[in-house]
């Protein structure tokens, strides 16, 4: 039986959503808290609870940054096409540039605030160069809510995304070569600090010119997860071998690298196309309104709460802890509803604006 065409948008938009949900949860794994230090991690790396928390993040994590970045690509050109260019660039910073700032502001003020006044080890505020880049990711990555660079290359995106969509395939083709070359040589130019977001950015307005996404979700599971398979185990190997091995080969990393993740987009994307036709994607798209608001909280989570609840289970090597490292996402995920439950009973506008949005009465 054929679907319709409201179908057929109907289930990929829910398809969407969950991939956006898987993304923003498998980021979790990446992030979790372990109650050890760097280098406490790299001198216990080849542990099993070590291997099975870079496993997860590897599994779930690695597709996250591809996935988001392609679904924005993809949602873009609609936008992009439909306004003009002012309106356009304010609607995606009051959703994008705004949450970004006032959720790394209260990183700030409640990591940095736990730290220097109680028992937290966290970052603490040291200079004024230091605060201004935790605020506005400039010149590198944020200390405390080290997943913002990606709202802030985003955004960058966002400022050419009108002149991405109107070019010819060609020129689109250009810019993701020249990303591409960017970011194995490994030059530093803070325009973006991410410059792969861009190239997953491109890639999801091509996906969209050629309809990618819909003959992807046509292919068999077993199809679109062999290259994910297939290199799984080298991209598990280098990533327990640490950074020291990345640092070694990093020309050659960082080009198996945005394979990889290309390869984990690939699978997720298929697999959310399944669950968007499964008897649970009206729960999961109930669920995905809470995401963004969960991808901006959960490090301000994990800083505050993981430290706590590991009194109970323990750090990485604990008996318990590996139960713990399991269900990072799903206690996220209930807290963050919670929270934006809260904010839309007692000040709805909070919500709106902290969830770039999403969450609305």
């Amino acid at each position: 039986m054929q679907i319709t065409s409201t179908e057929h948008d109907s289930r990929l938009s829910t398809a969407i959503a969950i991939a956006r949900l898987i993304g923003i949860m498998g980021i979790v794994y990446v992030h979790a808290w372990t109650g050890r230090t760097a280098e406490e991690l790299a001198a216990i790396a080849f542990s099993w609870q070590a291997v099975l928390r870079t496993t997860l993040g590897e599994l779930f994590g690695r597709s996250a940054v591809p996935l988001l970045g392609m679904i924005s690509g993809w949602l873009v050109v609609s936008t992009a096409t439909r306004r003009s260019y002012a309106p356009f660039l304010a609607g995606k910073a009051r959703t994008i540039l705004l949450p970004m700032l006032l959720w790394n502001a209260i990183a700030i003020l409640l990591v940095g605030g736990a730290a220097a006044f109680g028992t937290l080890k966290a970052p603490t505020p040291s200079s004024l160069g230091w605060t201004l880049n935790e605020l506005v990711p400039l010149v590198h990555a944020n200390d405390v809510n080290v997943q913002m660079p990606f709202l802030r290359d985003l955004f960058v995106c966002m400022m050419i995304a009108p002149l991405l969509v109107r070019a010819s395939s060609a020129w689109l083709a250009v810019v993701a070569l020249v990303v591409i070359v960017w970011s194995v040589s490994g030059v530093h130019i803070p325009v973006l600090l991410r410059p792969p977001i861009l190239l997953f950015f491109t890639a999801g307005i091509a996906a969209r010119r050629f309809g990618v996404a819909e003959r992807v979700a046509g292919w068999r599971v077993a199809a679109c997860a062999l290259p994910f398979v297939v290199l799984i185990a080298p991209r598990l190997w280098t990533a327990v071998l640490g950074n020291g091995f990345f640092e070694a080969h990093p020309h050659g990393m960082t080009a198996f690298d945005l394979v990889f993740r290309l390869a984990s987009a690939l699978l997720f994307w298929r697999l959310a196309w399944a669950l968007a036709g499964s008897g649970v994607a009206d729960r999961l798209r109930s669920i995905e309104r809470y995401g963004f608001l969960a991808f901006c909280d959960h490090l301000v989570l994990l800083w505050l709460f993981g430290p706590v609840i590991g009194l109970a289970t323990g750090s990485l090597g604990a008996a318990v802890y590996p139960a713990y490292l399991l269900v990072q996402p799903l206690l996220v995920l209930g807290a963050t509803i919670v929270l934006g439950r809260s904010l839309l009973a007692v000040w709805p506008t909070a919500a709106r604006v902290l969830s770039g949005g999403r969450l609305r009465r």
